[in-house]
């Protein structure tokens, strides 16, 4: 039998409260009817888990949730998926952290995120799960928790000599001294060009604010691109990756489906560009469905999807 591989991921969950419109957005002062509603489980860090949870992988899980009636249904939900709850901070007085979305007719979404409690999670909170933190062999980090707990998470897999996929999403203004050595840093072109005041997101531009995240320490930056795929840049150069073809309905929670498949395929050492493909491969797939951790596919969906699956320009 094959050994699970271990990822620890330290961020955030949300509630997403999503609503699918028709036409168009209201406008300010407007109320018109939207086309439905649901209730999911969501949150960049808890989304990213659960792809790893999908696909087989093990996860150590350090996140927060409110004394509200959202806290006992997330955890619920963490452990439905496989995932240890052990490490899931519970905050007195505090909301859950809640993701209002809000999808158009062609499956693109705008989210605000609310949060709550995962502000609460802290810097203590990482070294107290030190002795389990050290089996896994990628630490999985986002920024919708405090950058206080970020930078500890960074310098705990420097410690221990585990490598970190870092999410930087919502972008922020960034210590790169405190991520120095990071092995993959992973924003969309978007957070790339608010991260570094980039003019556009244009393919010389993407290129040239790799170069700059490269030269400040980090190991590997790989930038998503929606429809046009994703680069690759280290010393080595960059590498193109196209995305696969399907026609989506919800992209909801497709960058974490990305992020958390690939922290799995790297976890089960996948040469980072074939990683790369593959989490290109179940992100697509996960677009085919509604909803957020709901649409991840199973280990055994994707095996079986990855038979028929081609590429845009293939």
């Amino acid at each position: 039998m094959e050994s699970r591989p271990c990822i620890a991921m330290i961020g955030s969950n949300m509630m997403d409260l999503v609503t699918y419109y028709d036409e168009r957005f209201p406008r300010l002062g407007e109320t018109i009817v939207g086309k439905d509603f649901e209730i999911g489980f969501g949150g960049k860090g808890a989304n990213q888990a659960v792809a790893v949870a999908r696909l087989g992988g093990e996860v150590i899980l350090l996140t927060a949730v409110g004394d509200d009636l959202f806290g006992p249904l997330v955890q619920e939900n963490f452990a439905r998926q496989g995932i240890d709850t052990r490490y899931v901070k519970v905050i007195p007085g505090k909301t859950s952290g809640v993701a209002p979305i809000f999808v158009n007719p062609r499956g693109e979404n705008s989210i605000f995120i609310i949060p709550g409690a995962n502000l609460f999670l802290e810097p203590e909170d990482v070294e107290r799960a030190k002795e389990d933190l050290a089996r896994a062999s990628f630490f999985l980090l986002q920024l919708e928790i405090k950058l206080s707990t970020v930078y500890h998470a960074v310098a705990l897999a420097r410690e221990l000599n585990r490598r970190v996929i870092l999410n930087p999403a919502p972008a922020q203004k960034l210590d790169f001294k405190l991520l120095e050595g990071v092995f993959l840093f992973v924003p969309n072109e978007t957070e790339l060009q608010n991260l570094l005041d980039l003019p556009s997101t244009g393919n010389d531009e993407v290129k040239e604010g790799i170069e700059i995240l490269l030269q400040k320490g980090i190991e590997n930056v790989l930038v998503t691109l929606g429809e046009r795929g994703s680069v690759l840049g280290n010393r080595h150069g960059f590498s193109w990756f196209p995305p696969y073809e399907v026609t989506p309905v919800d992209t909801t929670g497709a960058g974490d489906a990305f992020l958390g498949s690939l922290a799995f395929f790297l976890a089960r050492e996948y040469p980072l560009e074939e990683a790369i493909d593959r989490a290109s491969a179940y992100a697509a797939l996960s677009t085919t469905r509604r909803g957020t951790q709901k649409s991840f596919p199973s280990r055994e969906e994707f095996t079986e999807w990855l038979k028929i699956a081609r590429k845009k320009g293939g």
